[in-house]
């Protein structure tokens, strides 16, 4: 079922995720939601904490821009292999409409476990890289607005501000 997406200024979103230790009905219940929850905003990626869990899950989907990388669950996950740089324009769900450019590695390779338990190793490039480093940023309390410079940010400032409060309220209403 679908989720309200979490924005910017909630708690749940800098704070790191607790490591998912059983792979049970509750854990496949919350990645039908992140799915479900992602299409219907459109996105290519979403961590729980983006519907408020604070658990350690993300799925992506870059398959519209990458078609060799369809959607992928990750459980768990963490970067072994990094290489290369690359710069793009990246956005984010708990940030609607704003956009910055974001630098990242050009390749990685991420361990993970899929959804019931079983580890495996995924890899690859440009999008898809993007992709993997912004979700698993999001499991370790790292929003894509760390990574921009500070003059983009200030000229965020005012609609950072106005988003904080949604994030603030939100977290009231589900305490």
């Amino acid at each position: 079922m679908s989720q309200e997406i979490v924005k910017f200024g909630a708690d749940v979103l800098r704070s790191p995720c607790k490591a998912i230790t059983t792979f049970d009905e509750s854990l496949s219940k919350l990645i039908d939601d992140l799915y479900d929850s992602m299409r219907v905003a459109e996105g290519v990626g979403l961590a729980a904490p983006q519907i408020g869990f604070s658990k350690c899950v993300c799925v992506i989907d870059v398959s519209s821009q990458q078609p060799e990388h369809g959607p992928i669950t990750l459980i768990n996950p963490r970067i072994v292999v990094s290489e290369g740089e690359q710069t793009g324009e990246e956005g984010c769900l708990s940030f609607p409409d704003l956009y910055g450019d974001v630098k990242r590695y050009e390749y990685v390779k991420v361990d993970a476990f899929d959804k019931n338990g079983m580890p495996f190793s995924t890899g690859g490039s440009g999008f898809y890289a993007r992709a993997l480093q912004h979700e698993i940023d999001h499991l370790n309390g790292i929003l894509f607005i760390d990574h921009l410079k500070p003059l983009k940010r200030q000229l965020m400032r005012g609609a950072l501000k106005r988003l904080k409060k949604e994030g603030l309220r939100w977290q009231h209403e589900n305490q």
